[in-house]
C-alpha cells in the first residue's frame, strides 16, 4: 500500500496487537526527525561546499566562522522552503533535472580528474591494495567505520515512499525508484572511488587538512588547478542544493502524513492542504524548515555537534526502515500481500532478515566516535545522545499520554485480492480495515480519505 507515511503505516499494519501502536508511534517520530536530520546534514554540507568556493577564489586567505557557516545554512533552508512551496506543480519534472545534474557532475569528475592528474596518477597497488588508518581504532574496525559514508549517501532512498501518493503507478514506480537510487549509487560510486584513489595526493593528511576546508576541493585543486576546481565545486554545491530540495519535499510529506493521523504536536495546524499553492502540505514544509533551522544551531557549538546531524539521519532512518521489515517477518506474514514487485516466497524473508541485520549494523556504526576509542569532548560522537533522546522521548510520550488517544494510521487497502487467510488474520487482530469485517461483524468504512485529509487552507 503506497502511502506518504508508509513506514509507520506498514509498522502498524504488520505488528502484533500489543505492539502496533507504540512501534508505529516510534517509527513515525524516528522517520520524521531522521528526514529533517537528513535535510540538516545536506544543507550543512552545501554550506561548507559553497564557502569553500569563496576560500578557493581568495587563494586560501580567508576562513569562514561558525556564524558564516550557519548563515549560509539558514539561507539554504529558507530557499528550499520557498522553492518547495511554489514549484510543486513541476516538482516531478524537476526530479529528472536533478538526476541529469548528478550524472553531469559524475561524468565531469570521472573524465576531468584522470586527465588533470595524467603525470602523477597512483598505481594499481595504491588504488586497490593499500590501506591507511588515520584513526586510533584497529584497522579492521576503521574499515567498518568507513561504511558510514556510503550508508549516508544512499540514505534518502525512501523519498520515493513519501511521494507515493503523488506518483502514477506507485506500486511499481516506488520499488523501482528505490532500486535505481541504490543501484546507481553503488555502480557510479564505485567508479568515482577508483578515480579518486587514482588521483588523490598520497599524503592523505595534507588532503584532510586542506586550507579550503573540503578534502574534495583539495583533490580537484591538485589535479585541475584553481579555475577547474572553482567550476567543479560550483557544480557540486548546486547538486547538493538540489538534493536538499528533494529531501525537504519528502520530509514534509512524512510530517503531513503523521499529522494527518494526529501523532505530532500541533497536528491540527500542520495537516491542512493548501489549495492556493497546488494542493501541497504548505505548513508541513515550513514546519520542517523551521525545525531544520533550529537543529542547525548545533553547528555554532562545535564540529562534533554538527556531525551528530549527519548521524541522526543514519540512525533515525535506519530504525524507521528496519522496524516495519521486522514486524512483517515476525508478526505479519499472514497479513502480507505481495505487490507487483516481489522477490518471491523463496527469497523475500531471507532478504528481509539480511536487511534488518545491515540496518542494525548501520545504527551501531553511527554511534561510534570516528577518531578512536578515547574521544575528547570536542570529537565525541553525540549521536547516541540525540537519537536516544528521540527514541525514548517518543516512547515516553506515547506511554505517558499518546496511548490514551493514538490508535495508529487509518487503514484502507484493496481487499479484492486478499486471500481468505489474510482476511482471517486481519479480522482476528481487530485491525480496522475498509472492506474487512471486524471480529464483531461490523465493516469499517474509515480510511486515509478521512475528513482530516480533506481539510484545505
Amino acid at each position: 500500500m503506497p502511502t506518504s507515511g508508509g513506514l509507520y503505516w506498514w509498522t502498524h499494519f504488520f505488528s502484533s496487537p500489543a505492539t502496533r501502536n507504540p512501534l508505529s508511534f516510534l517509527v513515525g517520530y524516528s522517520n520524521t526527525l531522521g528526514l529533517v536530520g537528513g535535510l540538516c546534514s545536506i544543507d550543512y554540507g552545501f554550506s561548507l561546499m559553497f564557502l569553500s568556493v569563496i576560500v578557493i577564489a581568495r587563494d586560501g586567505n580567508w576562513t569562514p566562522t561558525n556564524g558564516d557557516i550557519y548563515g549560509v545554512f539558514l539561507a539554504c533552508v529558507i530557499c528550499h522552503g520557498i522553492l518547495a512551496s511554489v514549484m510543486s506543480k513541476i516538482m516531478g519534472k524537476l526530479q529528472t533535472v536533478f538526476v541529469v545534474m548528478n550524472f553531469v557532475l559524475i561524468t565531469a569528475t570521472i573524465i576531468a580528474l584522470p586527465i588533470g592528474a595524467k603525470n602523477r596518477r597512483n598505481d594499481g597497488h595504491f588504488i586497490f591494495a593499500e590501506t591507511d588508518n588515520l584513526t586510533t581504532w584497529p584497522t579492521g574496525w576503521a574499515f567498518m567505520l568507513s561504511w558510514l559514508c556510503p550508508i549516508w549517501t544512499i540514505g534518502a532512498f525512501d523519498s520515493c515512499v513519501h511521494m507515493s501518493e503523488e506518483a502514477a503507478n506507485a506500486t511499481k514506480a516506488v520499488p523501482f525508484g528505490i532500486l535505481m537510487s541504490i543501484g546507481s549509487c553503488w555502480f557510479f560510486g564505485f567508479i568515482i572511488v577508483i578515480v579518486l584513489a587514482a588521483t588523490i595526493n598520497p599524503d592523505l593528511d595534507s588532503v584532510l587538512s586542506s586550507p579550503f576546508g573540503q578534502p574534495m576541493a583539495q583533490i580537484y585543486y591538485d589535479s585541475l588547478g584553481k579555475h577547474g576546481t572553482l567550476g567543479l565545486m560550483s557544480l557540486l554545491f548546486i547538486v547538493q542544493f538540489l538534493m536538499g530540495l528533494s529531501i525537504i519535499v519528502a520530509a514534509s510529506r512524512q510530517t503531513w502524513a503523521f499529522s494527518r493521523d494526529g501523532a505530532l504536536p500541533f497536528s491540527t495546524f500542520f495537516r491542512p492542504i493548501s489549495q492556493r499553492f497546488g494542493y501541497i502540505p504548505l505548513r508541513a514544509i515550513w514546519g520542517c524548515a523551521l525545525l531544520a533551522a533550529v537543529l542547525g544551531l548545533l553547528s555554532l557549538i562545535a564540529p562534533a555537534a554538527a556531525q551528530a546531524l549527519f548521524s541522526l539521519a543514519v540512525a533515525g532512518n535506519n530504525l524507521a526502515w528496519g522496524v516495519p521489515i521486522f514486524a512483517r517477518v515476525v508478526w505479519g506474514q499472514k497479513k502480507f500481500k505481495p505487490g507487483p514487485f516481489y522477490t518471491g516466497d523463496r527469497f523475500s524473508v531471507p532478504i528481509a532478515w539480511a536487511a534488518i541485520a545491515f540496518l542494525v549494523f548501520g545504527i551501531l556504526l553511527s554511534m561510534f566516535p570516528v577518531g578512536g576509542p578515547d574521544p575528547t569532548p570536542q570529537d565525541m560522537n553525540y549521536t547516541v545522545v540525540i537519537n536516544c533522546a528521540v527514541w525514548f522521548g517518543a516512547l515516553g510520550y506515547y506511554y505517558i499520554d499518546a496511548r490514551k488517544w493514538f490508535t495508529g494510521p487509518k487503514i484502507t487497502i484493496d481487499t479484492d485480492d486478499l486471500t481468505e487467510e489474510q482476511e482471517v488474520a486481519i479480522r482476528e487482530e481487530g485491525l480496522e480495515v475498509k472492506g474487512v469485517s471486524t471480529a464483531t461483524g461490523s465493516e469499517n468504512g474509515s480510511g486515509s480519505g478521512s475528513k482530516e485529509e480533506a481539510e484545505r487552507v
